[in-house]
């Protein structure tokens, strides 16, 4: 079974990580939400605390197939101040594994020169924080092992673009009938 982690940090955007969560189980996938805060209740940016499946664990987390970085201010601050977080997406990145952020969190994958001579999409606005990518003003971007998506408008299709990296078009698509998204 293909596993998925999304990152969890005080302030995170909850639709850009509920979302993903969601979808990714409902093709099978084995997600789950994993703390930055030191504890495993971690309240997002409009005030909604939830419960993640674990804490930070680096050998843990190296097992998994994708990483994923929901946005939101200042989650994604803390998230770009996490070294270990950073060193572990640069291992990743290094061994073709997916790593994924959404909204304001590609700025994360920018400081870490995850994106140069990639094309990457972010919050409208931050552009700047792409460092060595092209900007695309898509609301979902895929390049080679590396998937962004613009903001929480873009939440489903990018949960259904991670399906389709690790379960595959078809399983996509499934879910995508079953939850009537057009």
């Amino acid at each position: 079974m293909k596993k998925a982690l999304i990152f969890l940090a005080e302030g995170f955007e909850e639709m850009e990580a509920v979302t993903p969560l969601d979808l990714l189980r409902r093709a099978g996938i084995d997600a789950k939400f994993v703390s930055l805060a030191g504890t495993l209740a971690v309240t997002g940016s409009h005030g909604i605390t939830y419960q993640a499946d674990m804490l930070f664990d680096q050998s843990v987390a190296e097992e998994a197939d994708m990483l994923i970085l929901p946005g939101g201010m200042p989650g994604s601050q803390y998230l770009q101040d996490n070294e270990a977080l950073g060193k572990l997406l640069l291992k990743f990145h290094t061994e073709g594994k997916f790593v994924c952020a959404i909204c304001a969190a590609p700025m994360v994958l920018g400081q870490l020169g995850i994106l140069r001579g990639k094309k990457a999409t972010i919050y409208p606005g931050m552009e700047d924080r792409l460092t060595g990518a092209t900007p695309v003003a898509e609301k979902i971007c895929r390049d080679g092992n590396i998937i962004t998506g613009r903001g929480p408008d873009a939440a489903v299709p990018f949960a259904l673009t991670l399906i389709g990296a690790l379960a595959g078009q078809e399983t996509a698509d499934k879910i995508k009938g079953d939850i009537v998204f057009d």
